[in-house]
């Protein structure tokens, strides 16, 4: 494979974990995804590839074993919003391990870039518990095998409309991740802030702020923390139900936004750490919002 080539990561188990009729993150977001990649000619320019299952030990490294014990179990009512169904395990562990393949894939040179098409999401899920429609927390497992790699420095770029929760409070205690945020206030999980770790860095944004707040956030908090940083790796919680579309959020922000976020974060790789960042999808409600805005940010990682 050519490393320029981006890799897309998915499984069909992916498709299966099914919720209930109206649930917004259903089995239909995948499949509007590839529907307009493949319409618009973007997937002729990514390698297809299938997701291993995360094993037990990768798991380990961000979950406790009472939480793996309870995912085993199988289905459960686990919030009002949450559901494990028949079909939940299995997709979760296909999605947490779509991460780690791509963090292996950019990491032995393989690919500069890696977008895993998955769900359940993941960046809710902390430690100990499934919330917020997601399981085991996919960017933090693939963060924690980075670092198992031997990195030292791992970047976790959160650009969901809700706040990662998950991703903090698995790493809060960690400075060799540092987590970059960018969420509507006074939506769920709620989140309150938490000044007294340096590694969290936050920009939250008021409802309705829109386009000039993202990139203003995005240029004069987490730029200048990147380039402290100096990451050897990026990973992207990349959620986009802040889209002016979406039913779940008010941050009205454009097709374009997120293009300007995969160029940033394309330049931004490209300086510091060989061009290497992986994303894996998070939030996004609206179909068509959701599937153009995933075909936006990965147009520059395909030099489109």
């Amino acid at each position: 494979m050519n490393s320029a080539t981006p890799v897309w990561i998915t499984h069909p188990t992916c498709h299966l974990h099914d919720m209930g009729p109206g649930h917004p993150e259903s089995p239909a977001r995948l499949a509007a995804i590839e529907d307009r990649l493949r319409a618009s000619g973007l997937m002729d320019f990514l390698q297809r590839e299938l997701a291993p299952a995360a094993t037990r030990e990768q798991l380990l490294r961000v979950h406790s074993a009472e939480h793996l014990a309870l995912m085993q179990r199988g289905p459960r009512i686990v919030d009002g919003d949450t559901e494990q169904t028949e079909h939940t395990l299995d997709a979760a562990l296909h999605a947490a391990g779509a991460v780690v393949h791509g963090v292996e894939c950019v990491l032995r040179d393989r690919a500069h870039f890696a977008f895993c098409a998955v769900r359940p999401p993941g960046h809710h899920a902390e430690r100990d518990r499934a919330m917020g429609f997601c399981f085991f927390n996919n960017a933090a497992v693939g963060a924690a095998h980075a670092l198992s790699l031997g990195l030292e420095r791992v970047a976790l770029i959160d650009f969901d409309v809700h706040y990662g929760n998950g991703s903090a409070d698995i790493f809060r205690d960690d400075p060799r991740v540092w987590m970059y945020s960018t969420y509507q206030q006074r939506l769920y999980p709620h989140w309150r802030g938490a000044p007294d770790v340096a590694h969290l860095i936050d920009a939250s944004l008021p409802g309705g702020a829109g386009s000039e707040a993202l990139r203003t956030a995005v240029t004069q908090t987490w730029l200048p923390a990147l380039q402290r940083q100096q990451p050897q790796l990026i990973l992207v919680s990349a959620g986009f139900d802040a889209h002016a579309a979406d039913p779940l959020a008010d941050l009205h922000l454009s097709f374009d936004d997120f293009r300007w976020l995969g160029q940033v974060l394309r330049e931004v790789a490209a300086d510091c750490c060989e061009g290497r960042v992986v994303a894996t999808l998070e939030g996004g409600y609206d179909l068509h919002a959701l599937a153009r805005s995933v075909e936006s940010f990965v147009q520059p990682f395909a030099g489109l």
